[in-house]
């Protein structure tokens, strides 16, 4: 067919150089154009299939129940596999031999595996973190070597993604979650407060815990079925500093806490009860 383009084309051209070179230039020029059509369309098809793949997979997963990082990692696999493929079968269009292709992937596969070590240990931290599940997609975690913490949103192929309570977002490798210390701080479900309360040495200790008990006792958020422990945690230089110890469900902790400092200054100021802070005396010597 490419055949009769061409005589159709060169059927009004004069014999010389003009005729020679189109004869030479329009059948590679014609199969080129052929070629980049046909990579067009099988790019658009390739696109088509991968997205309706990831769409299946992700439908699979949810059927079964997996987890939220188990389907974000798998999805972020499908695509970087699928669009592998259609790069693939592009450059065959082209006229890349697959033994050439195979050659170019191993050789850039050793060059990456030496230049990105990092995001290869990511990517088995990721696996590990799937496999392990040391948390999930939902835990609020504390990631300890850099005293990162928040809520997990995504687990993807090399990061995972924590949003802190003030909204910010934290990008954590997968391989320092997997290789260090991390403190998941959900899994549980319930969480100890751990507070502390300084007063003055003039001011009664048992009336102070007293105060601190009935706040306790009032508020529903604090499981009383487990040991509260209300102590003098310090003597201080300058204040006794009474220690307390109660447990709220995860979801209720950091406004109970909050909620707690707050109901304590007002009941400690109501009994006359004095919370020292640091002060400076200056004194001025008359001459």
């Amino acid at each position: 067919m490419s055949n009769d383009i061409i005589e159709y084309l060169l059927k009004d051209t004069n014999d010389g150089i003009v005729k020679t070179l189109l004869s030479s230039m329009l059948p590679a020029a014609l199969s080129f154009v052929i070629s980049v059509i046909l990579a067009l369309i099988v790019y658009w098809l390739g696109v088509k299939i991968v997205s309706h793949v990831r769409r299946i997979v992700k439908k699979g997963l949810v059927l079964r129940n997996a987890e939220t990082g188990v389907i974000q990692f798998s999805d972020a696999v499908v695509w970087i596999v699928g669009y592998g493929i259609i790069i693939v079968v592009v450059l065959k269009l082209f006229g890349v031999q697959s033994s050439s292709v195979a050659a170019v992937v191993a050789s850039i596969g050793v060059a990456a595996s030496l230049a990105l070590q990092g995001s290869l240990s990511n990517f088995a931290g990721g696996v590990l973190i799937l496999i392990l599940k040391p948390f999930v997609v939902g835990d609020y975690i504390r990631e300890d070597t850099h005293s990162n913490e928040g809520t997990v949103t995504e687990i993807s192929i090399f990061y995972t993604k924590l949003t802190k309570i003030d909204g910010c977002t934290v990008v954590i490798p997968n391989g320092t979650l997997a290789n260090s210390s991390m403190t998941n701080m959900t899994t549980a479900g319930i969480r100890c407060m751990d507070l502390s309360f300084g007063i003055s040495y003039e001011d009664d200790i048992r009336e102070a815990k007293e105060l601190i008990a009935n706040l306790v006792e009032v508020d529903e958020r604090i499981d009383k079925s487990r040991d509260i422990k209300i102590f003098v945690r310090e003597l201080a230089d300058s204040a006794v500093v009474i220690g307390l110890r109660a447990w709220t469900d995860v979801d209720d902790y950091w406004q109970t806490v909050w909620d707690m400092n707050e109901n304590v200054k007002y009941a400690f100021d109501e009994a006359g009860i004095t919370i020292p802070y640091p002060q400076i005396t200056v004194s001025k010597k008359k001459k």
